[in-house]
């Protein structure tokens, strides 16, 4: 049984060194296809980001409110105008991020699987669902 934690345990991988925004962009996406990026130039890779309309600050506060009520989110660090986001799905660990882009009123989005090669299209639609979920708050208020 203590063998079987520790391979669990193993699933999640270790952290990125290249996360965090640099110069307003994002890191870019491996070719492997388990992520998603708003600043990607492939087809493959490229998600759009989350739009908004109003206060830039509100908009972001919003989003950050929305990932801390998800049971799969958790925000390990916090910057102005930048979140970053450990995603779970069962035993696998992904690192998301959010990055405010005041200029053109949008929230720049990456999802990256930390382990393996696929991720069958998780990291694509978790974002989409979590674009859904931005938009219906933004439409309550």
């Amino acid at each position: 049984m203590t063998i079987g934690l520790v391979g669990l345990v193993g699933c999640a991988g270790e952290r990125p060194n290249n996360l965090g925004a640099r110069a307003g962009l994002l890191a870019v996406c491996p070719a492997s296809p388990n992520c998603v990026s708003s600043q990607a130039d492939d087809e493959k890779h490229r998600i759009a980001p989350l739009i908004f309309s109003g206060d830039a600050d509100a908009a972001f506060a919003r989003l950050k409110l929305l990932l801390g009520q998800r049971a799969d989110a958790t925000i390990r660090e916090e910057q102005p105008g930048y979140l970053r986001v450990e995603l779970r799905t069962l035993l696998f660990v992904d690192d998301g991020e959010f990055l405010l882009d005041r200029a053109r009123s949008v929230i720049q989005v990456r999802s990256a699987s930390r382990l393996g090669y696929s991720d069958l299209g998780k990291n694509r639609s978790r974002m989409e669902e979590i674009r859904r979920q931005f938009g219906a708050t933004g439409e309550k208020l």
